[in-house]
């Protein structure tokens, strides 16, 4: 059976952590930043734990 590849572009989005989570960033960050208010865009730059539901999807991803 073939190893299975990762995917470039979660792991450049995704890193694992030591405790077997996994961290991201959040979204909506990059542009249209006119009529959001400081607090939003503060919150949006801090990274984030993968939720429960997208995790079996993320282990496909990223397999090692």
């Amino acid at each position: 059976m073939p190893k299975i590849k990762t995917k470039s572009g979660a792991a450049k989005r995704i890193k694992k952590l030591k405790s077997g989570v996994f961290k991201r960033f959040k979204a909506y960050k990059s542009h249209l930043l006119g009529f959001k208010d400081r607090k939003r865009k503060r919150n949006l730059k801090k990274p984030t734990l993968v939720a429960k539901a997208n995790l079996k999807t993320i282990k496909r991803l990223l397999p090692n």
